[in-house]
C-alpha cells in the first residue's frame, strides 16, 4: 500500500513539473538554459569526441537501435541509431510527418517561423516543390557549373598561396568554395557571400537554444524574400531566375524564397563542413593523403567514404508518427517523435561489417546515409559531390607538403550542432 503511494506521488510530482516544464518552453522557447534539462539521450547524436561519435552512442545502439526517450510533457521521442531501422523510418513516407504544424505551436515555435521549401513538407506540397526543384539538379544541368567551380577551387588556392602560413583552410577553403558555388547557382549577388555564410551557419548551432535556428531561419528567409522579387523583376540566368522562367506565379514568392533558403540550408554549411573535416582527414592518413594527390580515380571513393565516415549532417529531419505504427518490431505509438541519427547509422556494424568502423580508404562505402534516405534525401547531393572531387585532389596537387599547424587534439569541434565541424583548422602550406 504503501509503495503504491509513494508511486502515485512520484507520478503526480512528474507530470505537475512537466506541466511547468511546458508552460515555460511555450512561453519562452527552448533557450539554452531549458537545453540542459532536455535527457541526455535525446542529445547523445549531437555529441562527439573529435570525429567519433561518443561511445554512449555506440552502447545505445548495441542494445537498442530504437529507443524510447520519455520527455516531461506527455509525449515520448525514439532515438534510432541503426542503419537498416534509420531507413525503415525515412522510408516511411505514409507513416511519418515532416510537416512544420507537428512543431507550430510547441516548445515556443511559431507558425510565422515556418522555413517553407521542401524539409518541413508532406506530400502532395512536397511532391509539387521537389518536382519544380529536381530538373535544376540534375547531372545535365549541373555540369554547366563544373568550369565555374574548378575556378572558384583555383582562385581560393591562389589567395591560400599568397597568404603567410598558417593559413586557416575553414576561412581560406572550406567556406568560401561552397558559398560562391550556392551564389553561382541560385543567380544571388557574390557581394552577398559573407551574407549566406553567416545565415547558414547560425542556423544549425543548438548552444544558443534549440529554439535559436528558427530565428536565423527568418532572417534567411527575409533576405530571399528580397532576392526573389529582384528575380521577379528581372530574372537571371541562375536556379531562381530559371524557377520564374518556367513556372510563374504557380510558385508564389513565399514558396519561391522557401526553395531558395532550403538550397543555401542544404548546400552551403555541409558542404563547408565536409570540406573541412575530410581535409583533416587527409591530414591524418597519408595513404589517402597520396592517393587523392596522385590518383585521378582516387577522388570519387574517398569522398564517399569520407561522407560515410563524417556524417556531418548528424540528424535527420523530426518525424511525427501520423498513426500508431511498427518499426523493427517496435510498437510507436501516434504523436511520438523520431530523431534518426545519421551518424549512428553510418556507422553501425550491421553495416559497415566491423565494430567502430574507422576510416578506410579501401572501402566501399555505397549506401551510406549521409544524404538521408526517402523523399526526404538531399536533392543537391551531386552537387556536393562535384565539389568535393574537384576541391580535394586541386588542394593536395597545389600544397602537396601540407601540414597540420597544431596538435590535433587543439582543434575546436561544434558542440550541440547538428551539422558537425571544426571551428577552424590551421594548416603549414610549405
Amino acid at each position: 500500500m504503501e509503495l503504491t503511494l509513494r508511486a502515485n506521488l512520484r507520478s503526480r510530482i512528474a507530470a505537475r513539473l512537466g506541466r511547468k516544464y511546458l508552460a515555460r518552453i511555450k512561453k519562452h522557447g527552448i533557450g539554452s538554459s531549458t537545453i540542459s534539462l532536455l535527457p541526455e539521450q535525446l542529445l547523445l547524436p549531437l555529441r562527439r569526441e573529435g570525429l567519433d561519435p561518443v561511445p554512449q552512442l555506440t552502447r545505445t545502439q548495441e542494445q537498442s537501435p530504437i529507443s524510447k526517450v520519455p520527455l516531461p510533457f506527455g509525449m515520448d521521442a525514439w532515438v534510432v541509431t541503426g542503419h537498416e531501422e534509420v531507413k525503415a523510418v525515412l522510408g516511411a513516407t505514409d507513416g511519418f510527418s515532416t510537416d512544420f504544424t507537428n512543431l507550430a505551436g510547441n516548445a515556443g515555435v511559431q507558425e510565422e517561423q515556418n522555413p517553407g521549401g521542401l524539409g518541413f513538407a508532406d506530400p502532395p506540397v512536397h511532391t509539387r516543390l521537389r518536382k519544380i526543384l529536381t530538373p535544376e539538379f540534375t547531372m545535365r544541368r549541373l555540369r554547366r557549373l563544373t568550369p565555374r567551380i574548378d575556378e572558384i577551387v583555383n582562385d581560393c588556392l591562389d589567395s591560400m598561396e599568397r597568404s603567410p602560413d598558417p593559413v586557416d583552410l575553414v576561412q581560406s577553403f572550406a567556406l568560401p568554395i561552397p558559398s560562391l558555388t550556392i551564389c553561382e547557382l541560385l543567380g544571388v549577388p557574390y557581394e552577398d557571400r559573407h551574407d549566406f555564410q553567416q545565415l547558414s551557419m547560425a542556423r544549425f548551432d543548438l548552444s544558443d537554444g534549440a529554439i535559436a535556428p528558427f530565428g536565423h531561419t527568418s532572417a534567411s528567409l527575409d533576405y530571399f524574400r528580397d532576392v526573389v522579387k529582384k528575380q521577379r523583376e528581372n530574372p537571371g540566368d541562375g536556379l531562381l531566375g530559371q524557377i520564374v522562367r518556367e513556372h510563374g506565379d504557380s510558385v508564389d514568392d513565399e514558396e519561391l524564397a522557401g526553395l531558395a533558403d532550403g538550397v543555401l540550408t542544404g548546400g552551403f554549411e555541409t558542404t563547408a563542413s565536409m570540406l573541412a573535416l575530410g581535409s583533416l582527414v587527409l591530414l591524418q592518413d597519408p595513404r589517402a593523403f597520396a592517393r587523392v594527390r596522385d590518383e585521378d580515380a582516387a577522388a570519387a571513393p574517398f569522398v564517399e567514404e569520407a561522407l560515410r565516415h563524417l556524417t556531418v549532417v548528424q540528424l535527420a529531419f523530426p518525424r511525427f508518427a501520423r498513426e500508431d505504427i511498427e518499426i523493427a518490431g517496435v510498437h510507436i505509438p501516434k504523436g511520438d517523435f523520431m530523431l534518426c541519427s545519421l551518424s549512428g547509422a553510418n556507422r553501425d556494424p550491421r553495416f559497415t561489417g566491423v565494430e567502430r568502423a574507422a576510416f578506410d580508404p579501401d572501402r566501399k562505402a555505397s549506401g551510406h546515409l549521409a544524404f538521408g534516405y526517402g523523399i526526404h534525401r538531399c536533392i543537391g547531393a551531386e552537387l556536393a559531390r562535384m565539389e568535393l572531387r574537384a576541391a580535394y585532389p586541386a588542394l593536395l596537387r597545389r600544397f602537396p607538403e601540407m601540414k597540420l599547424a597544431v596538435a590535433p587534439y587543439e582543434l575546436a569541434f561544434r558542440k550541440l550542432s547538428i551539422v558537425y565541424g571544426v571551428e577552424s583548422l590551421p594548416v603549414r602550406l610549405r
